[in-house]
């Protein structure tokens, strides 16, 4: 009996982790992020495809893409703040999903009645047709946007509740399936158009939304249902409590209060929320001009806030080509490695990645929150040394007798002609509508691997580093916000990210000749550096000598998680 009694709580302990919030969370995200990837991947082939094999259409796109959320991240983090969570996150999904569906329907149509399209009104329709896709397409990145703050930001922290360790373990686990998908939902999309076509290409990614929608929308529900703190947004009384409760103990015995120890944001420079319009305001002056007051707002309450530097640092590592995008795989391809190397090295990175998430919840027990963000900078500066000794090892290209600006100035002036193969993508050559590895005998000799070797090496032992660090920002601005500013902070965020991003491309631009790149990876390497310098600024400040001393097994308890941070910044 007294088994039976046993197997019977272990299933019932298996059934309650299955039906609890935290798990419909980790499957609506893994779907979310699944789709996602499966179409940010395929819209870049199918543009690239429908332009001739060329660049442009996905160059327009991706600007696009960056300079809306740039724009507009402070004003979709400020919608999130002022409705309640079930609408931000139901609406957001409704329309990432329809939009991806549309562009779906719309490619398809484009893909099968392409040569009738070219011939109406002198190819007009057919530019209209781009025109929509990259319109709507847009539109569904910045549904996308609000989604990942709404519910990775925010209902993360809810269902965690006031347990620091739970909200590591969930933003960790959040971050594995980011790194599964990241790997497995381009490989099978990409199979998908290799073995039949883009056509059904596009039609997969449109059913599996559809699919996606109707199953997320039901877990978001659930997840709302389990979890009655999402149902009210704390007022100012419920954020006092939330900030004692993260302050550490150290700080209130010096009688610090929570509203010391974290700068109230919502002064005169903030919005306002659920403050009533006055006669004067409902002007239509009023009305126009209000999108530009919350962009100004969100981004001076975002200056304004304690874990300012925190976030810039972060940003700050978004500003380097040491990276699995198609800059560091097409320059990858240029040294000798093809398609079969590079999708193993994309494996080791991802492997990597996860072994940092895994890391960062073990140090942060052992060492606090600030101290593993310090601990996880120095590692990854220190594994991208590797990548600034590659530049100067044998068979390195790098040159600077040759002028970085060769290539632009070329293809300006029009010297220069587009290479035999249609396109190279991540490392890939891609002719007509077959995917194939481009053949060693047409690259050119190479003295040796080391140089390679070792950039990708110092990329791929780096990931453990900066994943562990991206969850301790993560984790600092979730508990260090109030409720009623996660929205606006979080999208800010994701602007200044974007911001270097875009400088990261242009750098790229006005260097684009292999013999240059060496000096994008010290420009690259520097930046990242200059973003830990700031963390350990950050970290010093609030922790002053105790950052370099370890934590005992006994000073567990005592050590700071959510550190005691100054007023201003």
């Amino acid at each position: 009996m007294e088994n039976s009694g046993a197997k019977k709580t272990c299933c019932e302990s298996v059934k309650d982790f299955f039906t609890s919030a935290k798990f419909l969370i980790y499957m609506g995200h893994a779907l979310s992020t699944w789709g996602d990837r499966m179409w940010n991947f395929a819209v870049a082939v199918f543009l690239v495809e429908l332009y001739g094999n060329s660049l442009l259409l996905t160059a327009v796109y991706g600007l696009v893409v960056a300079g809306s959320v740039l724009l507009l991240g402070a004003i979709i983090g400020d919608w999130v703040d002022r409705n309640p969570r079930l609408k931000v996150a139901q609406t957001s999904l409704l329309v990432q999903n329809s939009c991806v569906i549309v562009c779906g329907i719309l490619l398809m149509v484009v893909f099968q009645f392409k040569e009738q399209l070219v011939e109406l009104y002198n190819g007009w329709i057919l530019t209209t047709c781009y025109i929509l896709v990259i319109t709507v397409a847009n539109i569904a990145n910045l549904a996308s946007t609000a989604t990942s703050i709404t519910i990775q930001r925010d209902w993360v922290v809810v269902v965690a509740g006031q347990d620091s360790s739970k909200l590591a373990d969930m933003n960790a686990t959040v971050r594995i399936i980011d790194q599964l998908t990241n790997i497995l939902a381009p490989m099978l999309v990409g199979q998908i158009m290799s073995f039949g076509s883009h056509f059904i290409g596009c039609g997969f990614i449109s059913g599996w939304n559809l699919f996606s929608m109707c199953l997320e929308y039901t877990l978001l529900w659930k997840v709302y249902q389990k979890t009655p703190a999402l149902a009210v947004k704390a007022g100012q009384k419920e954020q006092q409590q939330e900030l004692k409760q993260l302050s550490s103990p150290k700080e209130l015995e010096n009688g610090q209060s929570p509203e010391e120890s974290s700068q109230p944001l919502m002064n005169e420079n903030s919005i306002v929320v659920d403050k009533p319009d006055s006669p004067k305001q409902q002007g239509l002056c009023h009305q126009v001009t209000e999108p530009l007051r919350t962009l100004k707002g969100g981004w001076v309450s975002y200056y304004n806030q304690n874990i300012f530097f925190a976030g810039m640092s972060l940003a700050f590592l978004y500003m380097t080509v040491l990276g699995f995008d198609c800059i560091t795989t097409g320059y990858a391809y240029t040294q000798g490695l093809n398609g079969s190397v590079l999708s193993l090295l994309m494996g080791a990175s991802a492997i990597s990645g996860i072994c940092g998430t895994v890391a960062f919840t073990w140090v942060r027990r052992k060492c606090g929150l600030i101290r593993t963000g310090f601990i996880s900078g120095i590692t990854q500066l220190s594994c991208l040394m590797l990548c600034v000794v590659s530049v100067f090892a044998p068979g390195s290209p790098f040159d600077l007798s040759v002028s970085p600006f060769k290539d632009l100035y070329t293809h300006l002036m029009g010297e220069t002609t587009l290479p035999e193969a249609d396109h190279i993508l991540n490392g890939v050559l891609t002719v007509g509508n077959s995917t194939t590895d481009a053949p060693a005998a047409e690259l050119p000799p190479l003295q040796s691997y080391m140089s390679v070797s070792l950039l990708f090496a110092g990329v791929i032992a780096a990931r453990v580093g900066l994943w562990s660090f991206d969850l301790t920002v993560t984790q600092l601005i979730q508990e260090n916000v109030i409720e009623s500013e996660r929205g606006v902070i979080n999208g800010v965020q994701n602007s200044m990210n974007y911001l270097l991003d875009l400088l990261h491309f242009i750098m790229v631009i006005l260097a684009p000749n292999p013999e240059a790149f060496g000096l994008l990876v010290i420009i690259s390497v520097s930046f990242v550096a200059m973003g830990h310098i700031m963390y350990f600024g950050f970290a010093f400040k609030n922790l002053g000598n105790r950052l370099f001393l370890c934590c005992s097994p006994e000073q567990k308890e005592e050590m700071v998680e959510s550190p005691s941070l100054p007023t201003t910044v």
